[in-house]
């Protein structure tokens, strides 16, 4: 197949399209229906600054918590608990008004104090929010009335309202919410029966358009066969992304069925920890990258669905390039730069693996590709929990798997205390000039820079970028298809009578 697949070809198209399937029995649904969401991400806790997963992002963004800002499906930042801002001359100082009429679930307003509040969660000390970092330009926020928020920052930070959609604005009187909530969305929390399922209860009380329908209900499932059975068992009316290509004959071309292929941000990489030998040796992970033949390796997981990509940026990013060339695989090549390393007879390393699909599979994958170049994979299999720690928290570990599906998370690689440690001053810098930029030209054109560099210090391995496939009962419509962030709005989710 070729380095980008048809689906890069579609991305322009589907961004600037409508965000969500269409509509074709909007003037005959059930306002009431229970919407049943089928998915393999249940949350580990349900307060997405305690290392929820992405499983928290799904179900409880946009439909149970909301920000002052949303990242909309189509890709765009549109306001929602701000209904103004102004900025200052020099960049340094935010104003934003909040929107009136807005109440949590308890029945509270939603105050200037609350939004402080939300905010300092996110860059506690304590916080396992992954933004923490993208928002450390914070050195005040004051709220001179109870619909004014003043954010002041010791630099520029042209992305600040971008980076305030990751802030979920929870009641400042709420305590501990990893197994409750206290938000302002369209949903409240009916209940959560964990391991099972989550259902979400329209909030009669919400201060904006009510949803399409009464109740959504996310029920989990530990592997794909079992939830796409339960969508031809009609268990569930809807898949969040399907996670196996092989299912799809079962649904495409059957007329009780439809099949919606959106852009998806979600990358599989083989994730180094560059602060230890041997890789902290840019010779090394490149030779790795040029050992691994990723189209054949996305052919046998996606089939022709999925794009090759050659860095961590997907092409719904504006500053993507294509940079598949970067180390393409070469085994020869790969042989000779290990001895250029100090490493003629190859190494030995383990792989720390998620237990889930597809890493299991990708991880017996390199082990057999890094073989034909003389390196040993031990394959170590974890829990995401086990993941959390080991990996992300206590950086123990040589390499790992591991999927990531933030929008526009080229930050994370100028982050040197990031769990893989890369750390190039050049991409730090470009990395932090872009964010005080002036224009979104000019950040562009640095992170543009930044990607490059990147890509060329091979300081991971991008093995491909997951397709983003609904599938849904023919009369369910209204959901979102490009799921970036892997959130999943379920408040235009419609079901025919």
């Amino acid at each position: 197949m070729s380095p980008i697949s048809r689906r890069t070809l579609l991305v322009a198209t589907l961004l600037a399209s409508v965000a969500f399937a269409p509509a074709a029995f909007a003037q005959d649904f059930d306002a009431n229906a229970t919407i049943r969401i089928g998915s393999l991400y249940e949350p580990q806790n349900l307060d997405n600054t305690a290392g929820a997963g992405q499983g928290i992002n799904e179900a409880f963004n946009g439909n149970v918590y909301e920000a002052l800002f949303q990242l909309t499906d189509a890709g765009s930042v549109e306001p929602a608990l701000a209904a103004d801002y102004t900025v200052s001359d020099d960049g340094l100082t935010y104003t934003f008004t909040l929107k009136d009429g807005v109440t949590f679930h308890s029945g509270d307003p939603l105050t200037a104090a609350d939004v402080k509040y939300s905010i300092e969660r996110v860059t506690a000390e304590t916080s396992k929010s992954s933004r923490k970092k993208s928002l450390s330009t914070i050195t005040a926020i004051d709220t001179p009335d109870d619909k004014t928020v003043v954010i002041t920052l010791s630099a520029r930070s042209i992305s600040l309202p971008y980076n305030l959609s990751y802030v979920w604005i929870v009641n400042d009187k709420a305590a501990d919410i990893t197994a409750t909530e206290d938000g302002t969305g369209p949903y409240t929390l009916e209940e959560w029966r964990r391991g099972s399922a989550l259902a979400l209860a329209r909030f009669d009380g919400y201060w904006g358009t009510a949803p399409s329908n009464g109740e959504a209900i996310y029920t989990y499932f530990t592997d794909a066969t079992a939830l796409n059975n339960a969508l031809l068992t009609n268990a569930v009316d809807v898949i969040t992304s399907v996670q196996s290509p092989d299912s799809l004959a079962q649904f495409a071309g059957n007329p009780a069925y439809t099949v919606t292929e959106g852009a998806s941000t979600t990358k599989e990489l083989l994730a180094y920890n560059d602060r230890v030998a041997p890789f902290d040796n840019v010779k090394v992970r490149k030779a790795l990258a040029r050992a691994v033949d990723k189209a054949k390796l996305l052919n046998s997981i996606w089939g022709d669905y999925g794009t090759l990509i050659g860095s961590f940026v997907p092409p719904t990013d504006p500053w993507y390039v294509d940079l598949t060339g970067v180390d393409a695989y070469d085994p020869d090549s790969a042989k000779a730069l290990l001895a250029e390393a100090g490493y003629p007879d190859g190494f030995t390393f383990t792989l720390d693996t998620p237990d889930y699909d597809p890493h299991p599979l990708v991880a017996q994958f390199l082990q057999t590709e890094l073989a034909k170049v003389g390196v040993t994979v031990n394959i170590n299999i974890i829990t995401a929990n086990e993941w959390y720690t080991k990996i992300y928290q206590e950086h123990n570990f040589e390499a790992t798997l591991q999927e990531h599906v933030n929008h526009r998370d080229i930050v994370f690689y100028g982050n040197p205390d990031f769990y893989w440690g890369y750390n190039n001053p050049e991409v730090v810098k470009l990395i932090a000039d872009s964010e005080a930029a002036s224009s979104i030209d000019e950040q562009t054109a640095k992170l543009t820079e930044a990607n490059k560099i990147i890509a060329e210090d091979a300081a991971s391995n991008w093995l491909y970028l997951y397709p983003q496939i609904v599938v849904s009962a023919a009369n369910v419509t209204g959901y979102p298809i490009n799921g970036l962030n892997s959130q999943f709005f379920a408040y235009g989710i419609k079901k025919a009578n």
